[in-house]
């Protein structure tokens, strides 16, 4: 019980820092349709609703995510469920890798696949899942969700080197160096946090509430992570962290300086 006490991602020591948000251009990179909505999503809806253009970029279409509903029908189903959620929080671009679900692998395809997104969307800043094996409240994490992490990880910066996948350039992506940093939410140890109190969270219970049929097909745990008292409590248990009502909280890892190096 322990594990779900500490789920909101409490430190327990000073504030964390607020996320940079003086940037124009995020794309969120995650392994399933839903990943984004558990958490994510409420920070994205404060971020359009500043004029930030964000976009999202899943691996699988989370054909296997329903136990009772076969991938042929479970696929394009939780598809419309992905988009229709990006909706509810002020994202119309939705793209799809088509990896299969639950078998992600983690290597140059993938990441690939990811820096021919980031080529062609050119964004500032890079939000994903928790890569670790262990992830916030000391849960265990699922395999696609470590696998696509490191990768977004990695593709942040292999889309700046032109030498890496240099067959992207014949499809006239040229490199973009431009990610400034890569922030992972459910981390066991965040860093930054973005307050969501009041109309971003409400947004956020709002795109996870889309994946109506993905949560039914959770059985006998859909109650438990109905979107709204889930998403509340697990926003105001992160709060405190950051010294606000409600908030998301992300590990952020730096690709570029801010400012001069100190030994300049």
């Amino acid at each position: 019980m322990s594990a779900f006490n500490d789920f909101g991602g409490g430190t327990g020591g000073p504030p964390l820092s607020p996320l940079p948000e003086d940037w124009a251009r995020c794309l969120a990179v995650a392994a399933h349709p839903d990943d984004i909505e558990y958490g994510t999503a409420s920070a994205v809806a404060r971020w359009t609703a500043q004029g930030k253009h964000v976009a999202y970029l899943l691996a699988t279409r989370g054909e296997a995510g329903i136990e009772g509903m076969h991938p042929d029908r479970a696929a394009p189903l939780r598809e419309r469920e992905e988009r229709a959620g990006a909706r509810e929080v002020g994202v119309t671009d939705v793209e799809f890798l088509g990896h299969r679900d639950g078998v992600v692998e983690y290597g140059p395809a993938l990441r690939r696949d990811i820096v021919r997104s980031i080529r062609r969307f050119r964004p500032d800043v890079i939000v994903s899942g928790a890569y670790t094996i262990r992830m916030i409240g000391g849960l265990v994490n699922q395999a696609d969700h470590r696998a696509v992490g490191l990768a977004a990880l990695d593709a942040a910066r292999d889309a700046g080197n032109r030498w890496i996948f240099p067959e992207l350039a014949d499809e006239g992506l040229e490199p973009w160096p431009g990610v400034r940093f890569v922030a992972f939410a459910g981390a066991e140890r965040p860093t930054h946090g973005v307050e969501v109190t009041g109309e971003p969270l409400e947004r956020g219970i709002a795109s996870l509430a889309a994946h109506a049929e993905y949560t039914r097909g959770l059985g006998a745990e859909a109650d438990a992570f109905a979107p709204r008292p889930f998403l509340t409590w697990i926003a105001c248990a992160s709060g405190p962290a950051l010294g606000v009502e409600a908030a998301v909280l992300f590990e952020v890892y730096q690709l570029a300086p801010e400012g001069p190096p100190p030994w300049v």
